[in-house]
């Protein structure tokens, strides 16, 4: 089979073929065909081939085992294991805090430029905006504004958010797989309502948490801007370069 009739990168398009593949004929644990018989079949360099393959292992699509092969990801365990990784009431109770999540709004907002670009919508699309507050031992610590495109999650009320997780709802109410989430955070001082809600002072330092999180199709499913208190100077030199460990190096366990 030939390609290269679109103006989509060929590695691209192979991205395309092979996910679909995965999505509906290869079972977690399959042997993916090598390189070279892949470069055979669709008439592709070996250099497009192994760029196809290490974008699919980046999406979680495939793993790579050095002298073995490509093989078919367990996506059910990862995408576990991601919602336990970006889960602040399971993390605080793995540090042996009590967690609280208080849900301080729940509207409809129209996407600006700013979620336009950063959440691939439409100028003026509706998204479903969830603003809240998240506690330790009866501790204010991070404040959360998400938004979810309204399109994917059109009955989506408080009260599901008040009886179960968000990541339980996008994947058990709505079927919406989740593959990655991308994150970042920077230190930043509080500006004057998240220091009312974190209980500090105008100008405290914290920390600016943007998470974004992909399906298995790679369409956003949520956007997420947080403030975190940050305690001291040495809670913020201990942040870790893994995202994963964000939640846990908030100030609770550093030295």
């Amino acid at each position: 089979m030939a390609m290269g009739a679109r103006k989509q990168p060929l590695y691209d398009q192979l991205v395309d073929i092979l996910s679909e593949k995965i999505e509906h004929e290869y079972r977690p644990g399959d042997l993916i065909p090598s390189e070279r018989e892949l470069s055979e079949r669709y008439g592709l360099s070996r250099t497009t081939v192994r760029l196809a393959l290490q974008e699919l292992e980046r999406l979680g699509l495939v793993v790579r085992q050095h002298g073995r092969g490509t093989f078919v990801a367990d996506r059910s365990a990862q995408t576990t294991n991601l919602m336990q990784a970006y889960s602040f009431t399971e993390q605080m109770r793995d540090m042996g805090r009590d967690p609280l999540t208080t849900i301080l709004e729940f509207s409809e907002v129209e996407a600006d430029k700013n979620l336009v670009e950063h959440m691939n919508v439409r100028l003026g699309e509706r998204l479903f905006k969830i603003k809240r507050l998240r506690s330790a031992d009866a501790m204010p610590m991070m404040v959360e504004r998400t938004f979810l495109p309204a399109r994917k999650f059109l009955t989506l009320r408080r009260p599901m958010l008040e009886q179960k997780p968000l990541y339980d709802i996008i994947e058990q109410d709505f079927h919406e797989k989740i593959n990655v989430a991308e994150e970042e955070f920077f230190a930043s001082i509080a500006r004057p309502a998240d220091a009312h809600m974190l209980d500090i002072s105008e100008g405290a330092p914290v920390l600016d948490l943007v998470r974004t999180t992909y399906n298995v199709h790679n369409e956003i499913v949520e956007y997420t801007l947080s403030v975190a208190r940050a305690t001291s100077s040495s809670t913020r030199s201990c942040i870790s370069a893994t995202s994963n460990g964000f939640l846990r190096d908030l100030g609770i366990q550093c030295p």
